[in-house]
């Protein structure tokens, strides 16, 4: 609701306080004298955004199963906020090669050339591409399959997600200009939009030198914990969280360009990299179309019988989206009541009247322990949650349910030590030296900000990374997926 100036006129307050006569509309009236400063940030007190999506990052997945090590080689042998990561529903795919988002006043595309994404159609088939080309104003999108030449794999109708970005050595992240489409658009937070070998991860973020200037005041509050009245850090903020997710999705959704056909990423000059599940597939065991519901339990052991005839590690971890981890919970459930006689309650002393717990988080069966938890990144609704809908009212279908991971080491022969040595089954390594350590590197370019590169009128703050991930073991590693 409007509120009017008391005296006429706006009567600037010494402090950040919301009063009657400090209010100013933010509309073009040719009535008030100040419509010319109607369209600029001015700095009053917004409301504090809402956390609609509670916290938006998807990291930590390998920071529990796995670890990170340095590496020197090419090559390993062996407002309301929205939702922080970019996806698109309803993009229109004409099978060679073109990606088309329906952009709109409300729906833009922000994907910007080297982006790798997923593209995942109702029927659960997917294509992994390295967009070669975008156009902001169209949507259009020209993309490079890793694994095939063309997308007409694909349905019409997909849904995209960015999972990371690669680029070539050497190589700086480009800006967007009208005479470049190929460049890189930085990614603005909207408070209402609802929008192995290693390889080399980048992003930046841009901020004109004005727009730092002549800063709008917001209360935000970030997923790392800090809050208070910032602008243009909040988006910095963001695209860094943005990136270290991209960290750990692109080692677990990365994919090796295994074709060199025309129109492939391989043809383009893109190598990609073996990500959990590109390495699960191409060596473990992927258990189709799994239901571990009630009266399931033959199903479940006959994975077991599997893992018998491999590495029969005894504790393993399984990391399931909310689908197939209520299936387990019902599976666990009707064990209980039939094989022990009654209900098992856990909660509050294994007390009947106080509490009943059906979720089960860890169990043992013949001689395997499991420990069950749901995996954030195939729930959440901008990655693999909810993938594609086929209509209007239609399930979601999701192509991958989850994973089972053995916990403990592997013993390898390392080439370098020349001894054997014990590695977890998942780890990352990145590039490192005494001279340049590209774990994870940020560094400010331009003449804003502290920085004095260049004479550009902004300030830049660039991200790089070179990692990959090692899956050992790969035959212990279970990946269930749709069909």
């Amino acid at each position: 609701m409007a509120v009017s100036p008391l005296f006429g006129g706006v009567v600037p307050s010494q402090k950040q306080q919301t009063l009657a006569s400090n209010y100013m509309q933010f509309t073009d009236s040719a009535a008030s004298d100040f419509s010319s400063f109607a369209e600029q940030y001015l700095p009053e007190i917004y409301e504090q955004e809402v956390e609609r999506y509670g916290n938006r990052t998807l990291s930590g997945f390998l920071r529990m199963v796995g670890a990170e090590m340095p590496m020197s080689s090419d090559q390993v042998i062996w407002s309301e906020q929205n939702r922080l990561h970019i996806s698109y529903t309803d993009v229109v795919n004409d099978g060679v090669n073109t990606l088309t988002i329906p952009v709109s006043a409300t729906v833009k595309n922000v994907i910007s050339a080297g982006a790798t994404i997923v593209a995942i159609d109702a029927l659960g088939a997917e294509l992994k591409c390295v967009v070669t080309a975008s156009v902001p104003a169209t949507g259009v999108l020209t993309v490079a399959p890793y694994a095939a030449a063309t997308t007409a794999s694909l349905a019409a109708a997909v849904k995209i997600f960015v999972y990371g970005s690669e680029y070539g050595k050497g190589s700086s992240t480009p800006n967007y200009s009208a005479s470049n489409t190929d460049g890189y658009v930085s990614v603005e937070p909207q408070f209402t939009q609802f929008s192995n070998s290693p390889i080399i991860i980048r992003s930046k973020y841009t901020v004109s030198g004005s727009d730092t200037a002549q800063i709008g005041w917001v209360e935000v509050a970030t997923e790392d914990g800090t809050g208070g009245y910032l602008w243009y850090l909040k988006a910095e903020s963001e695209t860094r969280l943005r990136f270290e997710d991209y960290l750990e999705m692109s080692v677990v959704e990365g994919e090796k360009a295994s074709t060199t056909a025309a129109g492939s990423a391989g043809a383009a000059g893109y190598k990609g990299t073996e990500g959990l599940f590109a390495a699960v597939n191409a060596r473990g065991n992927v258990e189709a179309g799994f239901n571990a519901g009630a009266g399931q339990l033959a199903d479940f052991d006959s994975i077991l019988k599997n893992l018998d005839t491999q590495g029969a590690i005894e504790e393993n971890m399984l990391f399931l989206n909310r689908e197939t981890s209520l299936s387990f919970d019902d599976m666990l459930a009707a064990i209980s009541a039939g094989a022990n006689g009654g209900t098992a309650y856990g909660l509050f002393e294994n007390s009947e009247d106080m509490a009943l717990n059906l979720g089960f988080s860890g169990f043992r069966r013949g001689s395997y322990d499991f420990y069950k938890t749901d995996w954030k990144y195939l729930n959440d609704a901008s990655t693999r949650g909810g993938a594609i809908e086929a209509g209007a009212v239609a399930a979601p279908v999701a192509a991958i349910d989850g994973v089972l991971i053995p916990a403990g080491t592997s013993t390898v022969y390392d080439q370098q030590l020349g001894t054997n040595i014990r590695r977890p089954f998942l780890h990352v390594r990145y590039r490192a030296s005494q001279a340049d350590d590209r774990k994870m590197k940020s560094w400010l370019t331009g003449s804003v900000g502290g920085a004095m590169t260049s004479d550009l009128d902004a300030m830049e703050v660039n991200f790089l990374s070179e990692r990959c991930l090692c899956v050992q073991g790969a035959n212990n590693f279970v990946l269930f997926t749709k069909a």
